[in-house]
């Protein structure tokens, strides 16, 4: 009982700190006017509170000692930059709505996986709960069906999508096959994204373009939030994906935009529409699939 409280409390802090994150990132990302340069600063910020977090471990040392698991490391983390690089250049040159729903087929890829390369079982009430889920978020995030259209650089979408559901299976493998824990894991990744993050921005020109010296204290208290939350979702999601399977973390991460929902409504001055209470309402039913499951098919299989 004391194990599932435990986690039950992992599943909620990841998705909290996922929610802070994006919402957090967005203001950033609007004032410095380049997802590049806000990517580096939140990752810069996140390197202080991992540091922290791995001296008063003790454990800072061990950053020099992972030998051949550097290699599996270091891809993470460049997957890790892709996602996010794919997702922008996506956005570029096409639609928000179309974005948005293709960005969320991670979570048919991962079950496919799960399924086709990995030989585990999933129920057909997993399948039906996670398409109910998806068409829940995709309410509550308001795409538009009847705008979308479809151009060629929206095949970037799919590509993130991609890359989203390989690192989840390669942080899984470090963690199962290399023994690796979450916090050297964490640590690799986000100094390997920082790198590529403040690189890309700097030959953009998005660092001499910003003007450093004329933004609001309150600014950088942001930005600090964003590299905590940036390491709550470091902390959490890796803990979750080495005790759960990876499709299941997965449709736990599709209650982030429900909390990011409420965010917006009281702080950042969005409207909670009929809409979006029924995307609401229709994720919580899918959820209840899911977390049912158990006793669903256990009834089928009398």
């Amino acid at each position: 009982m004391r194990e599932d409280l435990k986690y039950t409390l992992m599943v909620a802090s990841m998705v909290v700190a996922w929610s802070v994150y994006y919402a957090v990132s967005k203001i950033v990302v609007d004032v410095t006017g380049s997802a590049l340069l806000a990517g580096f600063l939140l990752r810069t910020a996140a390197l202080v509170f991992l540091t922290l977090q791995l001296t008063l471990d003790k454990s800072f040392g061990r950053l020099f000692h992972q030998g051949k698991a550097v290699l599996i490391l270091v891809t993470i983390g460049v997957f890790g930059f892709l996602l996010d690089l794919f997702a922008n250049l996506g956005y570029a040159g096409g639609s928000l709505s179309t974005g948005t729903a293709l960005l969320k087929t991670d979570v048919l890829m991962v079950n496919l996986a799960t399924v086709i390369l990995y030989h585990k079982k999933l129920y057909l009430s997993d399948w039906i709960g996670t398409l109910i889920m998806l068409a829940g978020v995709l309410l509550v995030l308001g795409v538009d069906f009847g705008g979308m259209e479809f151009h060629p650089t929206d095949l970037y979408f799919l590509l993130s999508a991609l890359c989203v559901s390989a690192n989840a299976f390669i942080i899984k493998t470090a963690q199962e096959k290399y023994h690796e824990d979450a916090d050297m894991i964490s640590y690799y990744n986000n100094f390997v994204v920082l790198l590529l993050f403040g690189t890309s921005a700097g030959l953009t020109g998005a660092v001499r373009s910003f003007d450093f010296g004329n933004v609001a204290p309150s600014f950088w208290w942001l930005v600090t939030l964003g590299g905590l939350a940036q390491t709550g979702i470091y902390f959490f999601y890796y803990r979750n994906l080495k005790h759960f399977e990876v499709w299941l973390v997965k449709l736990y991460l599709l209650l982030m935009p429900v909390l990011s929902c409420f965010i917006g409504v009281f702080f950042l001055n969005e409207q909670l529409t009929t809409r979006k209470l029924l995307g609401i309402l229709i994720v919580l039913c899918g959820a209840a699939v899911i977390l049912l499951r158990g006793r669903i098919n256990h009834a089928n299989h009398r």
